[in-house]
């Protein structure tokens, strides 16, 4: 298919087609008088990567680049400063990330996943061909919307000024919603739990919106998310007018797909701009998403500014807005109970590594329980 805008002007650097500009080259210059050779991660595989560099795609190892800590090990998407030669070259460190996707790990010891760096765009992608899950939206969104902070979780600066990744939600195969009225349906449903976000329906059979994500995608680097069946590979192939990534038919009875993808592969596109295509995801763990959680649900936030009391926990307190908003139907209580759930994972991730706010769960707890017993102590006495 054929996209109503010309292809991206090239430049006179080898890897400006990889997102390579001057911020990179400053940030490369200490590097470059040690005799490295800058390269993008385009992929990760068991200790070894693939690096593009100014003469071609190389393998590398990373034994250098603190294998232990799982925050800072090489991830596609990253920029690296490599050897110039040698058999095995080594990425000798990474330049600073200005921005990662991280999600939990499935570890008890809170530690983060990074899925993709140096993102200019979050594409979350959402099959129409079974029911909306709107609750597992709301948690990628928030993840979505903490990802800035993956730089910050390493102690660096986001740089190239300070450009949060921005999410837009793509509803696949909208070629199998029957008609329009109920797309549209579909779409104001999302719409309402993404304040903000752009939510696009596309089809890779009709071509249904890939023009607008195209032009969205030209300009940086962008990551597709979601689960397997989702059709982002479909996508990165239609994008990339080649059958690049391997696709598998999802089942019809629940639209799961098999992790066709089993790495995370960075790709260029032909009309500008770069792609990250992922697995599947079976599981999104939340990893330092509380600002994220409060973006997601913002009407959740504004009415609780209006409550009473600033440390109103939307129970049974007077004069709470959120119990009021809940009352009278404007707050769905789906939606409440999602923003609740969130925020109490979000918390029990970070009290792992924080001895304050353990602390302050635990007091927190007891009270609710000194709460509870004095309240069952009233009912019985009433009954006696």
């Amino acid at each position: 298919m054929s996209f109503p805008f010309p292809p991206a002007s090239s430049s006179s650097h080898p890897l400006a087609p990889y997102g390579w500009d001057d911020d990179w080259a400053a940030a490369f210059s200490p590097y470059a008088a040690q005799g490295l050779v800058p390269g993008r991660v385009v992929r990760v595989d068991r200790g070894r990567c693939d690096v593009v560099t100014a003469v071609g795609t190389v393998r590398a190892d990373t034994a250098f680049v603190v294998p232990r800590d799982p925050m800072r090990i090489v991830c596609t998407g990253d920029w690296a400063a490599l050897d110039a030669d040698g058999d095995p070259r080594f990425v000798r460190t990474l330049l600073p990330r200005r921005t990662a996707f991280v999600r939990s790990t499935s570890s008890q010891r809170s530690e983060g996943q990074v899925l993709a760096t140096n993102i200019d765009h979050i594409a979350l992608c959402v099959s129409l061909a079974v029911e909306l899950d709107l609750g597992r939206l709301e948690r990628f969104l928030a993840l979505a919307m903490s990802s800035s902070s993956g730089a910050a979780l390493l102690g660096e600066g986001l740089g190239a000024g300070d450009r949060a990744p921005q999410p837009i939600v793509l509803l696949t195969k909208a070629d199998l919603v029957p008609d329009a009225v109920t797309l549209s349906h579909l779409v104001q449903d999302v719409e309402a739990v993404a304040p903000g976000v752009q939510v696009l329906p596309v089809s890779s059979t009709t071509g249904e919106g890939l023009d607008v994500f195209a032009a969205v995608v030209s300009g940086g680097t962008s990551v597709l998310l979601g689960v397997s069946g989702a059709g982002k590979s479909t996508l990165a192939n239609t994008l990339l007018g080649l059958d690049v990534m391997e696709v598998r038919a999802a089942r019809d009875v629940d639209g799961k797909g098999r992790h066709t993808t089993t790495t995370r592969n960075l790709l260029v596109l032909p009309h500008g701009g770069v792609l990250i295509d992922t697995p599947g995801l079976r599981g999104v763990g939340l990893y330092d998403a509380e600002a994220g959680v409060g973006q997601v649900f913002s009407e959740i936030e504004e009415l609780a500014a209006d409550c009473r009391f600033h440390d109103c926990a939307h129970e049974a307190e007077p004069g709470c807005a959120v119990r009021g908003a809940l009352a009278d139907g404007s707050l769905p209580e789906r939606r409440f109970d999602s923003y609740r759930k969130l925020l109490r994972e979000n918390q029990r991730i970070a009290a792992r590594t924080d001895a304050r706010l353990r602390s302050e769960i635990r007091k927190d707890w007891k009270r609710k329980g000194a709460e509870g017993r004095a309240a069952l102590e009233v009912k019985r006495g009433r009954t006696r």
